[in-house]
């Protein structure tokens, strides 16, 4: 009850925030990237840390049906121009589906391949690969397919892809299965994104890849853990019934 007690507060504190961000005090370029890294991204990313004792009580056959009504639930709000609702109903979606898919992770070992493969993998996609195309050509596509943090004062937001959502809920999801550092690792991976939107400004790119800090995060909080793990081969902890 406490915990759902939580969520609904958060919620309701960002609908409140999303409703009149347009109209608050402009806090400037750097108070906008403090503000975007140090406030609103952990608020939402509280949600995730929040979720965690849902997902592992869930039954494992309810989940997959959790995530299609939610992603029907998204494209519902989508058409019906209700931009702020799918942008949750997006996050909760694709939350879901990051803890589903650490349910085909039988070891540790293969949390920290996912890890390391993702980096070049998103680099290039950034610079060079599909996601430089969306974000240049197809403006509409990229809305779709990220979480928007309205800017205060500002009709514009920063962005976050899907991908960088889905991969935050596996490895935090896995900090819990493989008994690593959770808390640790929450706080490294929300400043990541943060630091990703700062180095951004700095540098004025329009877009970096985040996920090479998230991953950074994660091994950082975890891999003298994750080392032991391997070293002993423990397995992951039996799902609950």
């Amino acid at each position: 009850m406490v915990r759902a007690a939580a969520v609904l507060a958060v919620l309701a504190a960002l609908s409140v925030y999303y409703a009149v961000s347009e109209s608050l005090f402009d806090l400037g370029l750097w108070g906008d990237v403090a503000f975007v890294g140090l406030v609103l991204m952990p608020a939402f990313f509280s949600l995730t840390w929040l979720a965690v004792p849902f997902w592992q009580r869930a039954h494992p056959t309810m989940v997959p049906v959790a995530i299609l009504l939610l992603f029907l639930i998204t494209l519902t709000f989508e058409l019906a121009g209700l931009d702020v609702a799918a942008n949750f109903a997006k996050f909760a979606a694709v939350t879901a589906t990051g803890f589903w898919v650490l349910t085909f992770f039988e070891e540790v070992s293969w949390v920290l391949l996912v890890a390391l493969l993702i980096v070049p993998v998103d680099i290039y996609s950034v610079f060079r690969g599909p996601t430089k195309v969306i974000v240049e050509q197809q403006q509409q596509v990229f809305d779709a397919l990220s979480i928007a943090f309205p800017l205060p004062g500002e009709h514009n937001s920063a962005q976050l892809g899907l991908p960088d959502v889905l991969f935050f809920a596996l490895f935090l999801g896995a900090t819990i299965v493989f008994t690593l550092r959770p808390l640790l690792t929450w706080v490294l991976m929300t400043l990541s994104f943060g630091t990703t939107l700062a180095l951004a400004v700095a540098f004025e790119i329009s877009g970096l890849p985040a996920l090479p800090l998230l991953s950074a995060a994660f091994l950082l909080a975890n891999a003298d853990l994750i080392w032991r793990r391997i070293r002993t081969r423990r397995p992951r902890e039996p799902e609950p019934e």
